[in-house]
Order: C-alpha cells, then structure tokens, then sequence
C-alpha cells in the first residue's frame, strides 16, 4: 500500500482539498510531496518503491523544499502587517 502510486495520487488530491478547507500552505506543501512520489512510483522509481522507509524520506523531503518554496512565494512578506500606533479608544 505504501509503495503504491494510486495511494499517494489519492492523499496528494486529500490534502490538497484541505488544504482548500483550511488554507495555511502547509497541507499544500504536503500535497505537492504526496503528488510527487506519486508520479516517481508511477513513472518506474524503484529505488523509492523498494523500500518503505525510502519511500517516506522522500516524501518528507519534497514536502519540506515545497512548503519554503511556497512560503518564500506566497508568504508574507515585509509590510504586509499593519502595525497599529494609536488606540481607538484614547
């Protein structure tokens, strides 16, 4: 089941519909990690399909360099906070 590629496209389209529930970038980066071992498994990966625990580093891997590339894209950025001086109630 892990080294299943249909198994990873199934968590990779999951994820990426909670990521639309609960928008934070953080499930999207794991959804675009779970859609890329997906395709390596599909596309004949067998050192990745070899071995669960290969199969997982992989996958943490990709996930991490997709959320900071997201994050440095999509994330905030400088001035973006407003930063309030006075209060409404002085």
């Amino acid at each position: 089941m892990w080294t299943s590629w249909v198994f990873w496209m199934i968590a990779a389209v999951g994820l990426a519909i909670l990521e639309v529930v609960l928008p934070s970038f953080i499930f999207l980066g794991f959804a675009i990690g779970a859609a890329l071992v997906g395709l390596i498994l599909l596309f004949g990966g067998t050192a990745v399909s070899l071995s669960v625990p290969m199969t997982f580093l992989v996958f943490a891997v990709v996930s991490l360099i997709s959320w900071i590339l997201l994050r440095q894209l999509l994330g905030v950025h400088k001035g973006q906070v407003k930063v309030w001086d006075k209060d409404i109630n002085d």
